[in-house]
């Protein structure tokens, strides 16, 4: 006979083959959490905390790329006035306010050569 008869495998070893079929999926999600998820939350909670203490006088850079001087922070409303030129004031909401920018010191300046 050229056709080898064709046997049924042990159903035995079902919960260890479960095992290695799922344990690839998990370390995937460990993986995508802990390089991804969870630093991107950190971020979101530190961008709303910023947002939280903006104060007047604060520079800030928004969204659209525009660098402007906190006038005016209403509270209860989500928006900040913001003067980005001298007498020109704009209303802009505070999630779109990107970052606070520090302040350079006239020494720090020269440091940097």
């Amino acid at each position: 006979m050229l056709i080898s008869p064709a046997y049924a495998q042990d159903a035995a070893g079902g919960g260890l083959a479960l095992v290695t079929q799922i344990a690839p999926l998990l370390l995937i999600f460990a993986v995508f959490y802990f390089l991804l998820i969870r630093p991107q939350q950190k971020k979101q909670k530190e961008h709303k905390e910023l947002l939280s203490k903006l104060k007047r006088g604060d520079r800030v850079l928004t969204a659209g790329g525009i660098i402007g001087k906190v006038t005016t922070v209403k509270e209860g409303v989500d928006e900040v006035e913001v003067e980005i030129a001298p007498n020109v004031r704009v209303s802009v909401l505070r999630q779109t306010i990107g970052d606070v920018l520090k302040p350079v010191g006239a020494n720090d300046a020269g440091a940097k050569a």
